[in-house]
């Protein structure tokens, strides 16, 4: 990729490619683009020294129901609703987060119509881009709602434009359904949405691993919140969670699979597990809501949850219960989580919440640092702390 335009030499850092962390790296930005170039490509050339620190790709969070008291369900008009994304997407920096992608868990249709369109992907000064909208539903199964409103499920004969309204027509929009692979019809239902080059995760589904492998065959790629609100490892019927690793016997790859470590819902030996089983296509997710960011305390319902929610630290419960309504980690403070359980390389734990997110959406401008890709990175410390966040290659957060 040429360019006469000024550039930026980034210098004296360690890069993480891959699983792999790349001693004594430099990247070359262009500064109009905030794009990789070649270093032969610079011109005026600025440099700017990182002491021997860590970059990494900007963190992609692909399954955030919002923070910071604002849930993406959370919908009055198209004016608020645009300026509270803008305070959710500037306060993501903070997090090392780069980019997301805002979920909409089980409302009625009449609010998917109405929120979905206001989630079309654009970038925001200075902050986070949004990269567009994750359906969690309404195609779930009963059995394993978690603290979805099973009343409003929906058969997966029910087309997609009659839940989501015109968003469903193409990915523009709708890049990613969250479904259950057992229920019937299911099948045509992710041929239809994967036509239109929409994702298909399965989740909330207590199906069998013949029916997750029968979605994987019709076009689903990935599972959501491995082992959370889903049929359990056993050892005779492995279920959906039997999927994350390749087997030769059905010559078919695992999916794409994400977890949310945040201490609450795996155990540190179960994420561990899961990430060993595939780190290719583990993802790390956050699962967040819009209690992340705020005290600890006892805060009302929304469009998905009609009960009041009650946080203490990163965990959120439906008041009186222990039922898991979401989490209130930052995607960094999961990615340092998994170093410290696994015992994995800090490349390694970020490939799952930057490189593998990508891949699995087919996003070629993010996820690695590389020429022509986007100069959305973080700065980390040996233990995966974030301590600078840059976007398009200007620096937008940095830690006190």
């Amino acid at each position: 990729m040429l360019t006469s335009s000024t550039t930026t030499t980034f210098t004296n850092c360690k890069i993480c490619r891959g699983s792999e962390l790349v001693e004594d790296e430099e990247i070359v930005v262009a500064d109009d683009t905030g794009r990789i170039v070649h270093a032969k490509s610079a011109v005026a050339n600025k440099v700017i020294d990182f002491n021997g620190a860590i970059l990494a790709p900007g963190l992609i969070e692909l399954q955030t129901n919002g923070m910071r008291g604002f849930h993406f369900t959370h919908f009055e008009n198209d004016q608020d609703y645009a300026q509270k994304l803008i305070d959710v997407a500037q306060y993501l920096p903070s997090t090392g987060c780069t980019a997301f992608y805002a979920t909409i868990p089980t409302v009625s249709s009449d609010d998917f119509k109405k929120i979905l369109p206001s989630l079309e992907p654009r970038e925001i000064p200075n902050a986070a881009s949004l990269l567009g909208a994750h359906a969690e539903g309404p195609y779930l199964h009963p059995s394993k709602k978690g603290a979805h409103n099973a009343s409003l499920f929906h058969q997966a004969s029910i087309l997609p434009e009659e839940v989501y309204g015109t968003t469903a027509e193409s990915n523009h929009v709708l890049k990613l359904v969250t479904l259950a692979p057992e229920l019937e019809h299911s099948t045509k239902l992710i041929e239809n949405l994967t036509a239109r080059n929409i994702r298909v995760s399965l989740g909330h589904s207590a199906a069998s691993h013949s029916q997750g492998l029968a979605a994987l065959s019709a076009g689903a790629t990935c599972l959501t919140h491995t082992l959370n609100a889903m049929a359990p490892l056993h050892h005779r019927d492995p279920g959906l969670a039997g999927l994350v690793t390749n087997s030769p016997m059905n010559s078919m790859q695992g999916p794409y699979f994400s977890i949310i470590p945040d201490g609450n819902h795996l155990h540190a030996s179960v994420a561990t597990m899961l990430l060993r089983a595939n780190p290719s296509k583990c993802i790390i997710i956050t699962d967040s809501i819009e209690l992340a960011g705020l005290e600890d305390g006892t805060y009302p319902g929304h469009a998905q949850i009609p009960f009041n929610q009650t946080k203490k630290g990163t965990k959120v419960v439906i008041e009186g219960t222990e039922t898991l309504i979401g989490g209130c980690a930052g995607l960094g403070e999961c990615v340092k989580n998994v170093m410290t359980w696994s015992g994995c390389g800090v490349a390694e734990a970020v490939r799952c919440a930057s490189e593998n997110v990508a891949d699995l959406m087919g996003d070629e401008g993010r996820g690695k640092l590389e020429i022509g890709r986007r100069a959305d990175f973080v700065v980390l410390d040996d233990e995966g702390q974030v301590s600078q966040t840059w976007i398009l290659g200007k620096k937008v957060w940095e830690s006190k």
